[in-house]
């Protein structure tokens, strides 16, 4: 069988703007050369297209180990603050620590962890809590390189997209958790943080801003198809960043004072097979974990006597709870506040302010969500998951004693109740603690719910209220027009120039009050026959009340004697 050779076609020279390559230098280096090119461009039917995304299609995850991940990800840089703790039940050890001291850390060379139980103590060897506030390549590379995190959670850290919901990942080596965090907030915070608006969680562009120079120098040294750097932030879809960000801050503006400022952080949370546990917090500071900290400073606590690396995952996430209920607290402060305000006198500030709240109440809703779904996750189906993954030495071997953990995980016990050692990631001891971090947001679900119904049921009740006083001034006009009317059409009648008329050339009223008087008797009787008839309703009502009382009276004065 003969190939038939591919025919080369000539390219037209008016397609090409010159036969020999040009670096970018030579091209715009001459006045000249530069009005050809735009005399190219100008002449050139093909329209020029811009590339909006050049990373839509791009291999997912970050590969700490890539040739060109420093390049990447090196704008990624923050003064972090660090605290390693070694701890067991006997034993408690404290660093905080630089970036380069961590990436010193992490780059010894020390045994291979060895895997501990998830369900008592681990024999003696203490775990390891490495506590980050902030998002530094440096450690973040040297971290997943030392503790080879997976690739999808290391892109979850570092590209934040507004989409991005609480998660419980699965993978072979550690168990990924993505949490956001909700946390009160001042104006104070609001102004000097590095977020302005941060009521709409992974909204902005956070990357680190460069000068003109910097990017004028690498635009000369790169080529044109280089990759921009990754921002921390990434856009929603349909939006572009800039708009984006002056719509957001228009809005913060014009709502300014009338909202419950809550910050929204995301928390990401590692626990390894070797009972490790990694937190990291996006700001440079570890003053949210501050309380999990204190207590495991405690030798009778329940993080240090229990030696287990999960339930120090269930007190972060027990945590992040119960930063939510106190944001719950003020927004019932808030609702209590408005709901007086509403019912003393209602105003169109208070309506703005509960149109304000009810939509805050709607994006918390939207978050917080998920975060009940990821708790149910990891006490109901954290053994089926890990099994999925291949983890058959780790799962029991009798199908009955499965069906026994999943019963016990219906009968609010957790999963893995009675079954063996080891069943996946959370042991049962935190699955039972999980389940009151789930009564918790259960509890808060349901309170975002009834605020937000109370809401709606302010502001009907405001305008329902306009609208009967405006029905009252209604009704208050009709009524003088009712009984001023008769009066202006007689009074216009006398008031005309007839030449023989005796009761007004005697100089007298009563015939304009013998007419007038049948006339008005008549007429509001008939007008205000329906308000006569409730008001003669009511009476009635009042006295068989009043009866019903009295004979009551009666009768319990006459069973004493």
């Amino acid at each position: 069988m003969t190939v038939p050779h591919p025919t080369i076609h000539p390219i037209s020279h008016s397609k090409t703007m010159s036969s020999t390559p040009t670096s970018l230098h030579s091209v715009h280096s001459g006045h000249e050369d530069s009005e050809s090119w735009l005399r190219h461009r100008r002449s050139n039917n093909t329209p020029y297209r811009r590339k909006t995304n050049p990373h839509i299609g791009s291999e997912p995850g970050v590969n700490p180990r890539g040739d060109r991940a420093d390049e990447k990800y090196s704008h990624f840089s923050q003064k972090c603050v660090i605290q390693v703790t070694d701890f067991s039940s006997e034993h408690f050890a404290l660093s905080t620590m630089s970036n380069a001291e961590f990436v010193e850390l992490m780059q010894q060379r020390q045994p291979p962890p060895e895997p501990v139980k998830t369900e008592g103590p681990a024999g003696g060897r203490p775990l390891r809590w490495i506590n980050i506030g902030g998002i530094s390549w440096d450690v973040i590379s040297a971290l997943a390189l030392r503790h080879d995190l997976h690739s999808l959670a290391l892109e979850d850290i570092l590209h934040e997209q507004g989409h991005n919901q609480s998660k419980a990942d699965y993978y072979r080596s550690h168990l990924f958790l993505r949490v956001l965090c909700h946390s009160l907030s001042t104006e104070a915070d609001r102004d000097s943080g590095p977020d302005p608006v941060s009521e709409y969680p992974g909204s902005l562009d956070q990357s680190s801003p460069r000068s003109d120079l910097e990017k004028i120098a690498e635009f000369k040294a790169k080529p044109l198809d280089l990759e921009p750097k990754l921002p921390r932030f990434g856009s929603l879809s349909g939006f572009r960043i800039a708009a984006r960000q002056q719509q957001i801050l228009r809005i913060a503006a014009l709502t300014r004072g009338d909202r419950v400022l809550v910050k929204h952080e995301p928390m990401f949370i590692f626990l390894l097979r070797d009972g490790t546990v990694i937190s990291i917090h996006p700001t440079t500071n570890l003053e949210f974990t501050e309380p999990v900290a204190e207590r495991m400073q405690q030798h009778d606590s329940v993080l240090r006597t229990s030696e287990d690396p999960a339930i120090l995952v269930e007190a972060l996430l027990d945590l992040i709870v119960d930063r939510i209920l106190e944001v719950m607290d003020e927004y019932q402060d808030k609702i209590h506040q408005l709901e007086h305000d509403i019912l003393m006198k209602p105003g169109m500030s208070t309506v703005r302010s509960l149109h304000i709240l009810s939509g805050d109440l709607i994006m918390h809703k939207r978050t917080l969500e998920p975060i009940k779904t990821m708790i149910y996750g990891l006490r109901r189906y954290d053994q089926d998951r890990c099994a999925a993954l291949g983890f058959g030495n780790d799962l029991p071997t009798n199908r009955g004693q499965v069906d026994a953990d999943r019963n016990g995980a219906d009968a609010g016990l957790g999963v893995g109740v009675g079954a063996s050692q080891a069943n996946g990631y959370m042991s049962y001891k935190s699955k039972i603690y999980l389940a009151d971090v789930q009564d918790h947001m259960d509890f808060v679900l349901t309170s975002l719910d009834m605020f937000s119904g109370i809401s709606e049921n302010l502001i009907n009740y405001a305008f329902n209220m306009a609208s009967y006083e405006m029905n009252q001034v209604m009704r208050r006009l009709t009524l003088a027009t009712i009984i001023f009317l008769p009066l202006t059409l007689l009074t216009g009648y006398f008031g005309m120039n007839f030449h023989k008329m005796w009761s007004v050339q005697q100089n007298s009223d009563l015939l304009f009050w013998i007419i007038s008087l049948p006339v008005m008797g008549v007429i509001i009787p008939m007008f205000f026959y329906p308000d006569i008839k409730k008001a003669i309703h009511y009476v009635q009502k009042v006295m068989v009340v009043r009866r019903a009382v009295l004979a009551q009276e009666r009768a319990s004065r006459r069973r004493v004697w």
